[in-house]
């Protein structure tokens, strides 16, 4: 199994996980066919071109870990979009 589809099932989990390093966030994403964007400050958006996707998340900064609201959203968005 993939570290990507492994990162998929985590986020998957009844709890988040508290240990997702923003690397593995956009790997993620790039797996699933999203292009990282930059934003203002430290906004990051992820789209989609294919289903015109777009989800904006919040680099972390100076840690690497992403915060829980952070994935949260991603869920939400990755479930509305039929992805998990």
């Amino acid at each position: 199994m993939s570290k990507h589809k492994k990162m998929l099932e985590k986020l998957q989990a009844k709890q988040l996980p508290a240990d997702v390093r923003w690397s593995e966030l956009v790997g993620v994403f790039e797996s699933l066919g999203y292009t990282l964007l930059k934003g203002k400050g430290s906004r990051r958006k992820f789209y989609h071109e294919e289903t015109k996707a777009l989800i904006i998340c919040h680099e972390p900064h100076p840690a690497s870990i992403v915060d829980k609201g952070c994935l949260a959203d991603v869920v939400e968005h990755l479930k509305l979009n039929g992805i998990i």
